[in-house]
């Protein structure tokens, strides 16, 4: 099987066409008619992630952040990125990640985030058309009080903690929900109805909240390594042969908390 194979079983999920500009999804390192006889799937692409696929004879590695996210002035061992890039070029493993083009589809990030929480009615909450755009909005299967929505999400999440504004005074109904970073989509969050906003990476500012809406900020890698399951089983459906493994160390983030 080729590279080229598993990167089309992805992006019939998750087109490329889909990705914010910024973006860099898709194959960084590689060719797409290299020959893969395994995948290791993560989060994250560290140099840690490529050892272990070397480790297991895995010769592709899929995530869900890019390897290279802007361009390299330089590629040292001294850098992270650079470290892991000479890794897996040495060990001939290519590269892939879907990105944004993974956070805007159905079925994508918002969408397992909003499964989580058993919200019902899901619609996109900046739809771009066709069922694509960034976040999701749905409804709890019955209202929540604050401080009861608070430990469902720390629950849900298997969070040690999370930031959140003033508490509302009033029972939850309606939730927007963004995987990732999604400070951006917080005026859509408000003007979407919803009572509450589940991201990560929310700004200072962004606490002082109007009246009638809430937000909390669970984390930017908290938010989104469900899809990673996802992506696995995916490949797994479509190839249910193929040697495919998740990472024995899915536990990637970059935050510690003390």
């Amino acid at each position: 099987m080729k590279v080229a194979d598993v990167i089309k079983v992805i992006e019939d999920f998750a087109p490329l066409s889909v990705q914010e500009k910024w973006d860099n999804s898709g194959l960084c390192i590689g060719s797409a008619d290299n020959e893969v006889s395994s995948v290791l799937l993560g989060l994250d692409c560290s140099p840690e992630l490529v050892d272990e696929a070397v480790t297991c004879g895995a010769d592709m590695i899929v995530t869900h952040h890019p390897l290279i996210f802007s361009g390299l002035k330089k590629i040292s061992p001294d850098d992270p990125v650079g470290l892991a890039v000479m890794k897996a070029v040495r060990a001939g493993i290519s590269v892939y990640a879907a990105h944004t083009s993974a956070d805007k589809v159905t079925g994508g990030v918002s969408w397992a985030m909003a499964r989580k929480l058993g919200l019902e009615n899901i619609e996109v909450l900046d739809s771009e058309g066709d069922g694509v755009g960034l976040g999701v909005t749905g409804y709890l299967p019955q209202p929540l009080d604050p401080e009861t929505m608070i430990s469902v999400v720390k629950d849900r999440f298997a969070l040690k903690g999370l930031r959140c504004s003033r508490p509302l005074d009033r029972k939850i109904e309606k939730v927007a929900l963004c995987g990732g970073a999604g400070g951006s989509l917080v005026d859509k969050a408000i003007s979407s109805g919803a009572q509450l906003y589940i991201s990560g990476d929310i700004s200072y500012h962004h606490f002082f909240t109007p009246e009638g809406f809430m937000l909390m900020d669970i984390g930017h890698y908290e938010s989104e390594l469900d899809i990673v399951q996802i992506l696995f089983s995916l490949i797994r459906k479509n190839f249910p042969t193929f040697a495919v493994r998740i990472t024995e160390n899915l536990y990637s983030n970059p935050v510690y908390y003390f």
